[in-house]
């Protein structure tokens, strides 16, 4: 079938609609070329790296990633069908699966969800792979046919799905607009901040390390002319750092020589404004991970009007849509196994047993038990409470 059949073919109604070749891997007919399979690339930033600087060394970052992690990890599911929950609330080492995808989602901008499967075929483990080795493998229409999980030398291919048509692996992606294979995740967005922030922590602890004090020079002036010999030079230099630097000599008073004088050359804190870098830095990254400052304690937020606020806005604004995404993802994955059983796979977050939502459920219940023009049973369903019986 050529391009143009693809594509007409996509848009007449009835039957199945042939995908249309997307751009990423796909060589166009006209070019004269034959398309061929396309392995994609890593992530647009070095992964390895940025994680290190922001979930490893940054606490502002670390915390903004626990506080989502660990929120859609702890979030109570609905019981629409028990086998499937039981599959995503599974743990491992203690560690839901849930938090590990939210914490790739942000961090990386995909996840990849591997569907382990018994002898007969059927889903018994969801299991997380770590993003960072896996590469997409796009067919000749650069749709993704396989991904390759790649440790040091080795490498594993894994087709999209296995020889019945099943998924044998979930791809979970941020919206990326220039990609059409990965996603993109907040860590990018907040690199910059996180390199910021870091930097001021970095030269706080120097400032500590040399006394707390400014930087300066000692000049030697001795009136006739003559300079310090080379020996003269080195031996200055040694006892500067071994008897005055560091936070243990802070205070130390410094004993000079005739024709030697301090000058100090560095400009003080408050010039440099180094306080109010690291708190727009650390307000930064907070807003790239979607966390009300506030809940990191970060000084001159009067955003919202009190904690509870703030932390409902995390929930509606961050927390539920990520759930929805991952939930959602899974589920579309898992339908061929579920769909046919329980009349469709479904996935989501009860709303009702959040303790951050419950004012918010408390006004929607007292809303709807004043409709006097709504029925029982239409109050129930609106409620979301099941039917009345």
């Amino acid at each position: 079938m050529s391009f143009l059949d693809s594509l007409a073919s996509a848009f007449k109604g009835g039957g199945e609609p042939a995908r249309v070749p997307i751009s990423r891997g796909f060589v166009s007919p006209w070019a004269g070329l034959g398309a061929t399979a396309f392995e994609g690339g890593p992530p647009p930033f070095e992964y390895a790296r940025s994680v290190r600087a922001a979930f490893l060394d940054n606490p502002v970052a670390q915390r903004s990633v626990r506080l989502v992690a660990e929120g859609v990890g702890s979030a109570p599911l609905l019981p629409c069908d028990p086998a499937l929950a039981a599959l995503v609330e599974a743990t491992s080492a203690g560690q839901s699966l849930l938090e590990t995808l939210s914490c790739q989602l942000v961090l990386h901008g995909n996840a990849f969800v591997q569907v382990m499967k018994d002898a007969a075929g059927r889903p018994v483990e969801l299991f997380a792979l770590r993003p960072e080795r896996i590469s997409v493998v796009a067919g000749p229409d650069g749709w993704p046919v396989a991904f390759v999980y790649k440790l040091a030398d080795r490498s594993l291919t894994i087709p999209l799905e296995d020889e019945d048509g099943w998924p044998n692996l979930v791809h979970i992606k941020g919206f990326h607009p220039a990609d059409d294979h990965y996603g993109a995740g907040c860590l990018a967005a907040a690199e910059q901040a996180v390199a910021i922030h870091n930097a001021a922590s970095a030269w706080n602890r120097a400032l500590l390390e040399n006394a707390a004090r400014p930087s300066g020079a000692l000049v030697f002036d001795p009136g006739d002319g003559a300079v310090l010999s080379p020996d003269q030079f080195d031996r200055l230099k040694a006892e500067l750092a071994g008897a005055y630097a560091g936070a243990g000599n802070a205070g130390r008073p410094m004993l000079l020589e005739g024709g030697l004088k301090w000058q100090s050359m560095a400009m003080t804190p408050a010039d440099m404004d180094f306080a109010a870098l690291k708190a727009a830095a650390a307000r930064d990254i907070a807003l790239a991970f979607g966390v009300p400052p506030m809940l990191l304690g970060l000084p001159g937020d009067a955003t919202y009007a009190n904690y509870r606020e703030a932390n409902r806005a995390l929930w509606r604004l961050t927390l539920l849509p990520l759930a929805g995404k991952i939930l959602g993802a899974i589920s579309e994955g898992l339908s061929p196994w579920f769909a046919r059983e329980s009349g469709g796979a479904r996935l989501a977050v009860d709303l009702d047993r959040i303790p951050a939502l419950a004012e918010d459920r408390e006004k929607l219940w007292a809303q709807v038990s004043a409709a006097e023009f709504l029925s029982v049973a239409e109050k129930r369903r609106i409620l979301n409470i099941g039917d009345e019986r």
